[in-house]
């Protein structure tokens, strides 16, 4: 079975002061385009592949669109509590990893099992700087 990848989009983007605040959608498909690259390659050191990348959006990012290899995934509400879910629904019984550096989500997503890892692991797939 796939490792499942769960990416909180918003902690991501926001993670870097490029501007993204300008064009949060924008900001979203750019790293949402990053990740296709790991879905066949896996993240060295932390998941091999193949991978299951899900890419968590909410707020003003909710119309990305799902692409080829990265499944896009809307909050309806909190960003945090559909990750939450989907590790929950999703990651029980699989690996499971969740790309964020907010501290109250990692421990919540650690409680069920999940590992976590900070933004910078998927950077250099988005081209915003090396991967960590």
């Amino acid at each position: 079975m796939d490792s499942l990848v769960i990416v909180d989009a918003a902690n991501v983007v926001g993670s870097v002061p490029d501007g993204w605040w300008r064009d949060r959608r924008g900001a979203a498909e750019r790293l949402r385009d990053g990740l296709v690259r790991y879905a066949g390659a896996g993240l060295p050191g932390l998941a091999g592949p193949p991978l299951e990348l899900v890419l968590v959006v909410e707020g003003a990012a909710r119309g990305v669109a799902s692409v080829e290899d990265v499944r896009v995934v809307a909050a309806d509400g909190s960003g945090d509590d559909r990750i939450v879910a989907l590790v929950a629904e999703e990651g029980a019984g699989r690996d499971c990893l969740v790309v964020t550096a907010d501290r109250g989500l990692r421990e919540r997503v650690q409680a069920l099992g999940a590992r976590v890892t900070g933004p910078r692991t998927v950077w250099g797939g988005t081209g915003r700087g090396g991967a960590s």
